[in-house]
């Protein structure tokens, strides 16, 4: 039988088990669903042989989320047009008063990096999890996966790189995203091409993510030109009880958008050097149903 304080320490601990889940799986139900199942774990477990309830939490959320991780990719499911992670309230609030590490947890858990991160292997990206966002030491990430400390540090340098590498640079200030993105959906609204053009850098991507089940482009579009006339061409064919709402997504500020009262896509903007260097778009409703009560 769980007791009210065994409770009480789970729920403690669930916020950051929905962190790990999350940064694993990018999917909202699917984290959820394996901290439900940490939870199973958690109150049919021993708990007097358990002295670091976070650390076994942890532990056991992470090999969830790798087994989850691994039979999605199995299946190896084909999805149409671009693929986004589901949008992610995040609201760090008073539990991270460190500036740094509040800059760390937002890049985590960025469109950019997790996209990046949908091309690693369950291990790598467990590794780079645990380690990035959360500062595990590599003797504590190496006990919870059952490997080695050397190959556990092998896996987060080449995690690392990968990502490195393949993520564009932005900033994660959020005032200046929060600016740029009430300028954006002005000139986007008043079809002002010019305005938007200023807004926007030269090689500027748009990322729209529908998974077929609704209208967006089925190809990242790239250039200032195309981005800006597409954008400007769809605010002018919006629908007619539209309504408009800020959330921090994501780690930043982004833009929910509501035809009546029910979630119809989200934007986000990635930022460097004051303009705008990518635009990602979420319209896959499969992907928007977490956000209706948001």
């Amino acid at each position: 039988m769980t007791t009210d304080t065994e409770t009480d320490v789970f729920e403690d601990h669930r916020p950051v088990l929905l962190g790990v889940a999350y940064r694993m799986l990018g999917r909202v139900a699917d984290a959820e669903d394996v901290v439900q199942e940490a939870w199973l774990r958690w109150s049919g477990a021993d708990r007097s042989v358990v002295r670091e309830p976070r650390a076994y939490l942890v532990r056991v959320t992470t090999r969830l989320a790798i087994d989850r991780l691994r039979q999605i990719k199995a299946r190896g499911e084909s999805y149409v047009g671009p693929w986004l992670p589901e949008p992610y309230v995040t609201d760090f609030g008073d539990t991270v008063p460190d500036t740094a590490e509040r800059a760390v947890l937002a890049d985590s858990v960025s469109l950019a990096v997790l996209v990046v991160l949908e091309s690693l292997s369950p291990l790598e990206r467990a590794v780079f999890v645990l380690r990035e966002a959360f500062g595990y030491p590599y003797a504590d990430i190496a006990a919870m996966l059952d490997r080695g400390e050397a190959a556990v540090r092998q896996l987060a340098g080449r995690a690392r790189k990968h990502v490195d590498e393949r993520r564009p640079r932005y900033e994660v200030d959020p005032t200046q995203r929060r600016d740029l993105t009430e300028r954006f959906l002005a000139a986007a609204a008043e079809g002002d091409i010019e305005g938007l053009m200023a807004l926007l850098a030269p090689d500027v991507r748009l990322v729209g993510d529908s998974g077929g089940k609704a209208k967006a482009p089925v190809r990242v579009l790239e250039t200032a030109d195309k981005v800006g006339r597409f954008l400007i061409g769809t605010a002018r064919k919006s629908l007619a009880d539209v309504s408009f709402r800020f959330l921090e997504v994501n780690g930043g500020p982004a833009l929910l958008v509501l035809a009546g009262d029910k979630p119809d896509s989200v934007f986000q903007l990635d930022v460097l050097d004051g303009r705008i260097q990518a635009v990602y778009i979420m319209r896959n409703p499969d992907k928007l149903r977490s956000l209706a009560t948001a």
